[in-house]
């Protein structure tokens, strides 16, 4: 598996397997957070989770579950081998040696680039989830422009008027051919500058606390890491890292989630400006909770699985 003494081919290969893992374990409640962040009517998480399930089934948290599935093998290799080998390079750089241990500024520094590339890959695949997840929300009538269209002196009230929506798409593929003949290219790239501000802190801290409680759960320096460490560690890093990045992946969320019907938003300033003004400044932490509950399984399983796989293929 080892090309080079500073690329390693099997970091990608771990990061797959580990990705593929994590998508199954944190989809559901990255469907109640997407619905809490872009959709309307939800009064907390729990009352999220019962309307997905009655309205839904259980099927309902597992929507556009397929594509991120398939493509986050592709995303977490490239995330976890770039990462790592860029650990390497920058050590080999510095130091002469791949294998030295990292500083906390080329971690960091690591950490800044792996998110800034992850954008690249992640931010289709994240749009066309986060499409496919918001389809069955119900369309308000100020958002369609109903009003002129009921008679006076109905007495229904116009901003509570709901109708349910088509499925605007028959699955990702679908998903992704309607964007690039509606929307464009750039269209798949929705969010992205909002993606870029969530994920290059986001990646910094969520490496960098791995790494720090990996060495704080060793029993001594030189020792492997126990399973339940690795899990524990990466459970608390995805943990920490989610809950610091809500504000920007609300923003994301909602930049990605516009366009279905009507385009809401100009740009990230004036989502920005409009959530804060419309709903206040608590806007930006909603579904903070469901992030801090599901980074905390799906990062473990990352982590682990990822640390496992690799054990796995340095011993053949």
């Amino acid at each position: 598996m080892q090309t080079s003494q500073s690329f390693r081919l099997d970091d990608f290969i771990a990061g797959c397997i580990g990705g593929s893992c994590s998508v199954v374990v944190g989809h559901p409640l990255d469907t109640v957070k997407t619905r809490l962040q872009a959709g309307k009517g939800y009064k907390n998480s729990l009352h999220c989770v019962l309307t997905i399930y009655r309205k839904e089934t259980v099927m309902g948290f597992f929507k556009g579950m397929s594509f991120p599935l398939a493509s986050i093998t592709v995303y977490n290799s490239a995330v976890f081998g770039f990462f790592s080998n860029t650990q390497r390079l920058i050590n080999q750089y510095r130091h002469g040696d791949g294998r030295h241990r990292c500083s906390m500024a080329d971690l960091a520094a690591a950490s800044m680039l792996t998110g800034l590339m992850s954008v690249g890959l992640g931010a289709p695949v994240d749009l066309v989830k986060i499409r496919l997840q918001m389809q069955t929300q119900m369309v308000l009538a100020e958002n369609l422009h109903l009003a002129g269209n009921v008679p006076n002196g109905t007495g229904i009230p116009l901003r509570s008027i709901g109708i349910p929506t088509q499925s605007l798409y028959r699955g990702p593929l679908h998903c992704v051919s309607s964007i690039l003949q509606t929307e464009g290219l750039q269209g798949l790239y929705r969010g992205a500058g909002a993606m870029i501000l969530r994920d290059v802190p986001g990646y910094m801290l969520y490496f960098i606390p791995y790494t720090v409680f990996c060495d704080l759960l060793k029993p001594d320096g030189t020792s492997s890491l126990h399973p339940g460490s690795i899990w524990l560690a990466g459970g608390l890093a995805g943990s920490i890292s989610w809950v610091t990045a809500t504000p920007a992946d609300v923003v994301k969320s909602r930049l990605q989630a516009d366009g279905q019907l009507q385009r809401k938003y100009r740009g990230i300033v004036h989502c920005v400006l409009h959530s804060y003004k419309t709903e206040g400044a608590q806007v930006f932490f909603r579904g903070a909770s469901v992030n801090a509950v599901r980074g905390f399984p799906m990062s473990a399983t990352m982590f682990l699985t990822y640390e496992l796989s690799l054990q796995f293929f340095r011993g053949l």
